[in-house]
């Protein structure tokens, strides 16, 4: 039986660990060839073995998401290594900015970061979406082809939180996903978001040792446990495939219950 994106091209930022990771491997198992970009770019060859163990072409290219021509070449090799682009992931992204020497979990406030600090997770996870979005749209636009793109936001989209930078970054994808969405809809693009609760990814490590942090993160968690990527990558296979081809602009929260309203 055919799978849910066979023989589609996905590239996926951020491929080379947590939710990046697993979406390329769940999408190769469910039939596409995969493109794996990542800054580290000996973590996205390891995905990209993973992709190929499950019978699928892939690619790996390193990328700076922050840098705009580095998003229009990564478009360019995913091309010339599989023929097209028709699903991007941008899952690249960085979390919260903690005081140096702080003993606990302890992020920087709004009055207290340094404004290169605060600026460079607006980098990576506000202009590094935009980036890799506007490549990708540019070419599906010139060749004229449909196709899906998701952006990894967050619960933190809706939610402010004492890690400003971060909350502000990803409304930012948030409200960037919705102009999109209107924006590409006549080239039968659509843009889609989800925004993830707590998952088990290197990004929440230092919150998951913390005993203090990881209680109130849970307590805003009614199902009471920590997300896996690979629910996260099961509803980017959703937004990528043709089950969701009257989805566009939306935001969905596989969050364990944090948004049930």
């Amino acid at each position: 039986m055919a799978g849910r994106v066979e023989g589609k091209v996905a590239l996926i930022t951020g491929g080379g660990s947590g939710i990046g990771r697993a979406c390329a491997v769940r999408f190769a198992k469910e039939g596409a060839n995969v493109c794996v970009a990542d800054l580290d770019v000996k973590a996205a060859a390891e995905t990209a073995r993973m992709v190929e163990a499950a019978g699928r072409k892939a690619a790996a290219v390193q990328v700076d998401t922050t840098d705009e021509a580095a998003n229009e070449a990564m478009v360019k090799h995913c091309v010339e290594s599989l023929g097209a682009v028709d699903v991007l992931v941008a899952a690249a992204g960085i979390g919260a900015v903690r005081v140096p020497g702080a003993t606990s979990y302890q992020p920087h406030t709004v009055l207290s970061i340094p404004m290169d600090q605060f600026r460079r997770v607006i980098d990576v996870n506000l202009y590094g979406v935009l980036f890799s979005n506007r490549a990708v749209a540019r070419w599906m636009t010139e060749h004229r082809r449909g196709g899906s793109i998701v952006n990894l936001a967050s619960i933190m989209s809706k939610m402010p939180s004492t890690s400003a930078p971060y909350s502000v970054s990803k409304a930012g994808v948030w409200m960037l996903t919705k102009c999109l969405a209107q924006e590409l809809a006549g080239q039968g693009i659509r843009v889609n978001a989800i925004g993830p609760g707590f998952i088990e990814t290197p990004m929440t490590a230092a919150i998951r040792a913390d005993a203090a942090r990881s209680s109130w993160a849970m307590s805003v968690t009614p199902m009471g446990r920590y997300g896996k990527p690979e629910e996260i990558a099961a509803t980017a296979l959703f937004l990528a495939s043709d089950d969701a081809s009257y989805f566009t602009g939306e935001l969905l929260h596989p969050s364990g219950g944090v948004f049930v309203g």
